[in-house]
């Protein structure tokens, strides 16, 4: 049976979750990262993607946007930047979101910030995936 180990998730508005868990993954800017207790100490960037945090036989899922975290052996420190449960999500503004950036990146305007539009439909497509998970 793997080693427990604190996961703790804040926001600039919330401490999103603070207990004790299996496993953790999500995406940071080097791939995907799986975690378990013992893990070596580590930080990273967070990717967009979906959270995965398995508490015994439970999984939860939610929207993780961007941040930052440390990895120690037997704590995990989240500093999010926006971090969403899958009921917290509209998913119409979402597909909004995604469609959007998709149209500003089809159209290569020169005058215009790329990678913000990239960061903007991994961020929609991020939602519009948790909250298939509800």
């Amino acid at each position: 049976m793997a080693e427990k180990f604190r996961l703790t998730i804040v926001t600039p508005d919330r401490e999103f979750f603070n207990e004790d868990v299996d496993m953790v993954e999500f995406n940071t800017t080097e791939g995907e990262i799986g975690v378990y207790g013992g893990h070596a100490p580590l930080t990273v960037i967070v990717r967009p993607g979906i959270l995965t945090i398995t508490q015994e036989s439970t999984i939860k899922n939610a929207a993780l946007h961007a941040g930052f975290v440390q990895i120690l052996p037997q704590e995990v420190t989240i500093l999010a930047e926006i971090i969403e449960w899958p009921s917290e999500i509209d998913e119409a503004r979402a597909a909004a979101a995604r469609q959007r950036a998709e149209s500003r990146i089809s159209e290569h305007d020169a005058n215009f910030d790329m990678d913000r539009a990239q960061t903007a439909l991994m961020r929609a497509i991020a939602r519009m995936e948790a909250a298939k998970l509800k």
